[in-house]
């Protein structure tokens, strides 16, 4: 029986950024070749990676230099832009806090993110968030389902968790939970039906 729902953050209670070509602008850098950077070194920074080592890596890519003042600039940006949720996502949140669901978050994002994520008006719905930044683990790694399931107090076949990557859905079926590819707030709501969730 599920009696935990987990739920990834980007992309899935969040839209995906649309910051980035302010960010890139920040730098001075072209749009596409700083989406690339950008993302080349994401992996790291999800691994807790701090922010201006992130950011130097990022326009060491692009040929350009970046000091603690700058850092903060586009931390703050790149922020906001995943801070932006999406409402259908949202909604199924609030049904399920109102059912009496317990939640928890489970997110490959930094731990800057995590400290702004902790003060949004969603972050009451959960009982834990888990960002892996604070951790050093990122997804799919095996070690950071180990620490959700410690966290939760709960074995892993009392959980189902949502991501909108299938290398980290995999990694969670590997671990054990019960994983499903996130496509839509709405498609979610089925799966939680038939797993007894949702009315």
């Amino acid at each position: 029986m599920v009696r935990w729902v987990v739920f990834d953050y980007g992309e899935v209670i969040s839209r995906r950024t649309t910051a980035l070509p302010a960010i890139a602008a920040l730098l001075d850098a072209d749009p596409p070749e700083f989406e690339k950077a950008y993302f080349a070194e994401r992996v790291a920074y999800d691994w807790g990676l701090p922010d201006l080592e992130y950011w130097q890596a990022v326009a060491a890519r692009l040929g350009k230099s970046v000091d603690a003042e700058l850092s903060e600039r586009l931390t703050r940006a790149d922020v906001a832009g995943w801070s932006e949720t999406e409402p259908e996502s949202v909604q199924l949140l609030e049904d399920l806090h109102r059912q009496g669901v317990t939640m928890a978050v489970l997110s490959n994002a930094s731990s800057t993110f995590g400290r702004a994520a902790e003060q949004t008006n969603w972050a009451r719905l959960f009982k834990h968030l888990i960002f892996s930044g604070d951790l050093r683990l990122a997804k799919p790694d095996a070690g950071i389902y180990r620490v959700l399931l410690e966290t939760l107090d709960a074995p892993a076949d009392e959980c189902l968790f949502f991501d909108d990557r299938q290398e980290n859905v995999d990694g969670a079926r590997e671990a054990g939970l019960h994983a499903e590819r996130w496509q839509t707030a709405e498609e979610a709501r089925a799966t939680l039906r038939t797993h007894g969730v949702l009315p």
